[in-house]
């Protein structure tokens, strides 16, 4: 009996404060006379705030969208670098192939055998230049472009120095 009066006192004083509570379990003494003695375990009431309740989960919702938004920047970043590094790429061997057949080390017109070496490597020749008579300056731009846009790079190749 005394555990359930202990229990409602409890209720009460947090009422009195106008605090909603949870349940938990307490250790309830009974003063018997001078000493206290140790009935049981008794549940009494715990503040709680209902205010916050699910904002852990908003939370972690929250913070896993911010990390699946960065992860796909970086991704579509990434994409960009490696279109980027494929235009040059081709663009280099462009050059080099077009300077080779300016110097007459390979058959055939210098703009047109860049042009053929930068389709073999998925990309186009956007502007081919033959200077000094051995220079070779290349741009070209991918076939397929990416969400930031068409890769395009420039190169220059010619005799060795």
């Amino acid at each position: 009996m005394r555990a359930g009066i202990a229990r409602a006192n409890a209720s009460r004083c947090l009422a009195e404060r106008g605090v909603r509570a949870g349940v938990a379990n307490t250790n309830v003494i009974r003063s018997d006379g001078e000493r206290g003695v140790r009935v049981g375990i008794a549940r009494a009431n715990v503040i709680r705030s209902d205010g916050e309740r699910g904002s852990g989960t908003v939370m972690a919702v929250a913070l896993g969208l911010v990390v699946m938004i960065c992860m796909a920047a970086a991704l579509m970043l990434a994409q960009a670098a490696a279109m980027a590094q494929r235009a040059a790429t081709a663009a280099d061997l462009a050059a080099l192939a077009g300077a080779d057949a300016a110097r007459v080390l390979t058959a055939g017109d210098p703009c047109v055998v860049a042009s053929e070496t930068a389709a073999r490597h998925g990309a186009s020749l956007s502007d081919c230049a033959v200077s000094g008579g051995e220079i070779v300056d290349v741009r070209t731009q991918l076939a397929r472009g990416t969400v930031f846009g068409t890769a395009t790079a420039r190169s220059r190749a010619g005799p060795p120095p």
